[in-house]
């Protein structure tokens, strides 16, 4: 593809040696007309379909999916949260005859995860990236760039993502994984397996390539625009008047100016909302209703959009077309989410990384995993947060340590913290004793 200084070239443009753009009016405008693909590329596919096509008629492109609102809140959402949420390499062991889980610090990959996956985005810019195609495209792909890091060779170093569409991945007759990347200046090139970090939709069809939302949906985004579409066209050229006023008789011109100032002056404004007219002349009003055709053009939008709810796994209320009140049920509401719909993108996203990360000696010794910290979207109020805190650190059967609490709210550790506290021996009195 042309880059920006070749289209600038091409029009004229000429930088001088002070930076400055000046337009050279000696070289006449070129216009590249074609873009050399590939017959089995995507994008040749995608532009000659013109779109998935939709029962209501109309192809569904990606531009017309995220211009619905339901559709582009549902993908911003799931996406954003995945960002959000850390995502840290971990390491079990066993010390002293005792499981020990801590946060492989000494990792290359924990960076990567958790800082800086590549020079030009940060850990939040790069997985929902990632997660945004693997919802509209159904896979993501990002090159592996291993090298020499403190000493040990193959460690991950950077991933950095590939062109959308412009990956293939293909299983041979011996069951071995290939890649092939279509380069964005022509030719393809065969990556090896351990080149690639592939990240799919856990729905597929062939075991290899995920499913996108996009082509799902089409025919509740298609039905959708249509509906909106519908709405503009009423808007624009429909007719808007509240009612028509009839007689039998003939009126003048005088008349009807006086009429149509009476109306302005005396009836129109917030305080006059429900009055009736006193109609002279004869006059009979008739008033425009809705009718029941707008309002199942009304439920229509509002079924197309339960749709979208429903494929993308998003609930209701999160959507933001729901009536559904909020408050006492906030907190059961994110449970939901992460549990009915984010859940699976977790485990995705941790078995996609352990499997295409880690090397066969990392992921056979069974020791390194990749943990997504969902807490972050499951703390309550301070109220429970402190009554969960309290029990945890309970007298009866403590299960966390002073620094562990106080690490969940980003204090320092103090002395002796890393102890479970011991449970209290002592018992409340009876009754019996208080009584007496």
């Amino acid at each position: 593809m042309p880059s920006p200084d070749d289209y600038r070239a091409a029009a004229g443009y000429r930088r001088s040696h002070g930076g400055a753009v000046r337009v050279d009016r000696t070289v006449r405008p070129t216009v590249q007309a074609f873009t050399a693909m590939d017959f089995d590329s995507p994008v040749l596919q995608e532009f000659v379909r013109g779109g998935r096509t939709s029962s209501a008629g109309v192809p569904v492109t990606e531009k017309m999916a995220l211009r619905n609102s339901t559709f582009f809140r549902a993908v911003n959402l799931i996406a954003g949260s995945i960002g959000m949420l850390p995502t840290h390499l971990m390491r079990r062991s066993i010390v002293n005859g005792r499981e020990k889980i801590e946060k492989a610090r000494d990792h290359a990959l924990f960076r990567i995860l958790h800082k800086r996956p590549n020079q030009y985005q940060t850990a939040f810019e790069f997985k929902s990236y990632m997660q945004t195609l693997a919802l509209l495209d159904g896979n993501a792909y990002a090159l592996i760039i291993r090298g020499i890091v403190r000493g040990k060779a193959n460690q991950v170093i950077a991933l950095i993502p590939l062109p959308r569409k412009s990956v293939t991945p293909k299983l041979s007759d011996d069951w071995k994984l290939t890649f092939e990347y279509r380069r964005p200046k022509g030719g393809t090139v065969t990556l090896q397996q351990s080149d690639v970090f592939h990240f799919r939709h856990p729905v597929t069809c062939d075991g290899l390539r995920g499913l996108d939302l996009v082509d799902i949906a089409a025919n509740a985004i298609g039905i959708a625009s249509q509906a909106e579409k519908a709405a503009g066209k009423l808007l624009s050229g429909g007719v808007m008047a509240g009612g028509a006023l009839e007689t039998e008789k003939q009126l003048g011109t005088e008349a009807i100016e006086q009429l149509r100032d009476s109306l302005r002056e005396d009836h129109s404004g917030a305080e006059s909302a429900g009055e009736w007219m006193i109609l002279e002349e004869g006059l009979k009003a008739r008033p425009f209703i809705t009718s029941a055709k707008d309002a199942q053009y009304d439920e229509m939008r509002k079924r197309q959009a339960e749709e979208v709810s429903r494929i993308t796994g998003v609930p209701r209320p999160l959507l933001m077309f729901d009536e559904t009140s909020w408050g006492s049920g906030i907190e059961q509401l994110g449970l939901f989410f992460v549990t009915y719909c984010l859940m699976l993108w977790f485990v995705a996203w941790e078995q996609a990384i352990e499997r295409s990360c880690l090397t066969v000696e990392e992921q056979d010794a069974d020791e390194l995993y990749v943990k997504f910290n969902e807490g972050a979207l499951l703390r309550g109020s301070l109220k429970d947060q402190a009554e969960f805190f309290a029990k945890a650190l309970g007298q009866t059967n403590p299960y966390r340590t002073a620094n562990e609490v106080r690490g969940a709210f980003d204090l320092n550790p103090i002395d002796g913290g890393d102890e479970l506290p011991q449970p209290s021996k002592s018992t409340p009195p009876s009754k019996e004793k208080d009584d007496e």
